[in-house]
């Protein structure tokens, strides 16, 4: 398998940690391993207490029953712990694709969701979104691009990154046109959770298809990026067992300190959720307002969910050129459209962290000098 440069990747390992202001993360603000251990009483003497030895391949037992509790109807035994939501993708691609096979792809996305399954040799699809249509999926491009040999659809809701989220009457379409045509659903859930209206929230896509995997991870609607703890989630048992082998290959088991952490930042979810759906709703509401302020110059499709948006510039300059100057000018990082090779108009902004008011301040600063 050859892949081809992650695009994004690459972008913010070259910025993001240099960069003063960073206004493009796609994470919530962290938390600290002092705010997790004071969680509950005995964490502390506990974490402090861990042995440091090899963990459970799939996951300790109190953490996939953690993660279970996020879910309706799965089980302990049908999570698979990962390091990280990109090695649960990794190794689903891998084991449920073979060359030839059909895959169709929510578009634009993160770049593995699509590049992993085009490096095995499949033949890829790409069920492209448009700013002009709200970011909304087509279910009619998607029934007369299925196939006999359509083997994956791959979507994400909440979406990344635009804040997209499909309706509760078009998730129902999508689950009976699997069960129709037999092709799995990989559905890329990072962001539940971190819906604005509670009553837009879907059902996880494992919650209502028996074949279909849900993909979790702590990074984003929890937090806790550097704890690298993803997983899957699926009661297609068989597809389960696959990827456990394959994770021999991988990272064989996960992080012992990471594990514990997250089993008690889970078992406390609500408590992180709330905090971070704080932040995000104070600084969507100051996004809104800048992006009223500057509607000459740029414009966008409000989320619905997550700390991200993807909008866009209306005069007629590249957004490479539009970054690399902020970015030169006043270390103010946002994320260009082109590292998901999907506009040369479009920036990612990202809202879900603490110090949002003083990067979008200096950016403001920036757009009043630039554009007087």
């Amino acid at each position: 398998m050859k892949l081809e440069p992650f695009q994004l990747e690459r972008y913010l390992a070259q910025h993001e940690f240099v960069a003063p202001h960073l206004l493009c993360c796609s994470d919530c603000e962290s938390f600290s391993v002092t705010d997790i251990l004071a969680l509950a009483p005995g964490l502390r003497e506990r974490f402090g207490n861990l042995k440091l030895g090899y963990t459970e391949s799939v996951g300790s037992p109190e953490l996939r029953e953690a993660v279970a509790g996020l879910y309706a109807y799965i089980r302990p035994a049908e999570v698979l712990v990962h390091a990280g939501a990109e090695e649960a993708i990794f190794i689903f691609m891998n084991v449920c694709l073979s060359r030839g096979d059909h895959v169709i792809a929510h578009y634009p996305c993160y770049q593995s969701l699509f590049e992993i399954a085009r490096a095995i040799g499949c033949d890829l699809t790409l069920w492209h979104t448009r700013e002009e249509e709200q970011w909304e999926l087509d279910l009619e491009f998607l029934k007369g691009h299925i196939r006999k040999e359509t083997k994956a659809v791959i979507v994400n809701c909440p979406h990344n990154p635009t804040g997209y989220l499909m309706s509760h009457a078009k998730q129902r379409e999508l689950v009976a046109l699997s069960q129709k045509y037999g092709f799995v659903i990989f559905s890329d859930e990072v962001y539940r959770l971190l819906e604005y209206d509670p009553a837009h929230r879907l059902p996880a896509m494992c919650d209502l298809d028996e074949r279909a995997v849900s993909l979790g991870v702590m990074s984003k609607s929890y937090g806790l990026a550097g704890l690298r703890i993803g997983w899957a989630a699926t009661r297609n048992q068989e597809l389960l067992e696959r990827m456990a082998a394959f994770k021999d290959y991988t990272s064989i088991c996960n992080s012992a300190p990471s594990e514990f952490l997250a089993t008690a930042a889970l078992q406390h979810q609500d408590r992180l959720v709330e905090r971070n759906r704080g932040i995000i709703h104070k600084n969507r509401q100051e996004l809104a307002a800048f992006m009223e302020r500057y509607r000459s110059l740029m414009g966008w499709t409000e989320p619905k969910a997550g700390p991200i948006a993807f909008p866009y510039l209306k005069q007629a300059q590249d957004v490479n050129h539009f970054c690399d100057e902020l970015r030169n000018t006043t270390g103010v990082l946002l994320l260009p459209g082109t590292v998901y090779e999907q506009s040369s108009r479009h920036f990612r902004i990202g809202f879900g962290r603490s110090n949002f008011s003083k990067g979008l301040a200096v950016l403001e600063s920036y757009l009043n000098h630039q554009y007087p």
